[in-house]
């Protein structure tokens, strides 16, 4: 697979005073890969240590945090040289040694010229529990799911993603329905790399439904394993009622299609636990699409969306033969899948806040709102070749924003200061505004 976070590990390693890397990112969605693969492309060596069930790693953690005798404990663990010149230092599953996630301060101020990446499962979740943070000595990088520009090389269809990037509309009109297809593919299997790396074997959808299931059991056996028992249940009860929320024509998430007698307060933990885990992408509602976007959030009235399209395709049960059955797929629990495919692609895109706006009487919405490169930019997201948009049309009396996207089946086309792009093409929205 190629990674576009391997782009961004380079220009931190060429940065003259990087600092540690700690990677964030759901369990199963590369972290170890990535950080193994960049050691392997880019240094003569790499020195990999995993906390997970070492007591070793533990105790050379645990006496002081003398960087030197540090150093030459993980020499001995490893069996081999580390130099700063050339050698990869990963720590996975950093959170199993709070102590190693201190030391990475000391590593910042006393052995600068070494190159530390570290990762770590649920580590949010540990930070909350009043681990001592690096602050300030630490770079961070979040890690998603493959997005559909990395999902089309690792499926073999390197060429369909020169395509997108090369932004020939002709072309990409001749081969409209092929993208399309792809698309349809990307929405069942979503962007957990053993997914996409066992379908693109066979294109076997029922492996890839049983690696997705298995995925999910996982992360329940995680809520079980880390969350208090007076939590445990209210985690289930939102989890399980994503799909519903999504499956709404008003897609704002509603506590009561929780439970009943469900509020804010009874289920605010919960949800943030979710939110730390990075399992759900809490979009807010904006009162005024304004610089900048925070100010103007109401943290009260959001949308839910899980951290993968294939794994809110396996809870909802959609069945391979979607794929088959003409565009339904994209209409699928009212736009539902689609909204979060552009939501899962926007949160690729960098230095970028995500929001939704709707007016005060509810009667007009903009699915996303960006604040992007300076400017905020209203995103109405389309499910089928539709291109009637009522909400846009409120939206440009009342603000007159500069640039505004429709995205849809339909092809490109600019008028005026209307972008329309194909769902396809939405990883590549920065580069066609540029």
């Amino acid at each position: 697979m190629r990674r576009q976070a391997i782009e961004d590990l380079k220009n931190w390693k060429e940065k003259p005073n990087n600092k540690p890397m700690i990677i964030n990112g759901i369990r199963q969605v590369g972290k170890t890969w990535l950080m193994k693969e960049f050691g392997r492309t880019h240094y003569e060596n790499t020195a990999y240590f995993l906390f997970e069930k070492n007591p070793r790693l533990q105790e050379l953690f645990s006496a002081d945090m003398d960087i030197r005798r540090i150093l030459a404990g993980l020499e001995l663990e490893t069996g081999s040289k580390i130099e700063p010149d050339n050698t990869l230092i990963i720590f996975d599953e950093i959170q199993e040694c709070p102590n190693a996630l201190t030391a990475l301060k000391y590593f910042n101020e006393n052995a600068p010229e070494y190159d530390i990446i570290a990762a770590g499962s649920l580590l949010g979740v540990f930070l909350h529990k009043g681990v001592s943070f690096p602050v300030g000595k630490v770079e961070f990088m979040n890690l998603f799911p493959l997005c559909f520009n990395e999902f089309l090389p690792a499926i073999g269809e390197e060429k369909l993603c020169e395509l997108i990037k090369s932004r020939d509309w002709e072309l990409i009109k001749i081969f409209k329905d092929k993208l399309i297809y792809c698309l349809k593919m990307y929405y069942f299997t979503g962007g957990m790399p053993e997914v996409v790396s066992e379908f693109s074997k066979e294109r076997d959808y029922n492996l890839a439904r049983k690696i997705q299931n298995d995925i999910l059991n996982s992360y329940q056996h995680d809520f079980s394993k880390h969350i208090p028992a007076l939590e445990l249940q209210k985690v289930y009860q939102l989890w399980d009622s994503i799909p519903v929320q999504l499956s709404k024509d008003n897609k704002k998430f509603v506590y009561k299609d929780v439970h009943k007698k469900a509020s804010a307060s009874t289920f605010e933990t919960s949800l943030g636990w979710l939110e730390t885990c990075g399992l759900v992408h809490k979009i807010s509602r904006v009162s005024k699409p304004a610089l900048p976007l925070k100010g103007y959030a109401n943290t009260g009235a959001f949308k839910l969306f899980l951290c993968d399209i294939g794994l809110l395709s396996a809870i909802s049960g959609l069945e391979a033969r979607t794929i088959l059955e003409g565009d339904a797929l994209f209409t699928e629990f009212k736009g539902a899948l689609t909204e979060q495919y552009a939501c899962q692609e926007m949160k690729h895109f960098k230095n970028t806040e995500v929001a939704y706006w709707t007016n005060d009487s509810a009667t007009a919405e903009i699915d996303f709102v960006l604040q992007m490169d300076g400017q905020i930019i209203p995103v109405e997201v389309k499910a089928s070749i539709n291109l009637k948009a009522k909400s846009l049309a409120v939206y440009r009396e009342k603000f007159q924003p500069n640039i505004e996207i429709r995205t849809s089946l339909a092809n490109y086309n600019k008028t005026n200061n209307l972008f329309d792009i194909p769902l396809y093409m939405l990883g590549e929205l920065k580069e066609i505004l540029e």
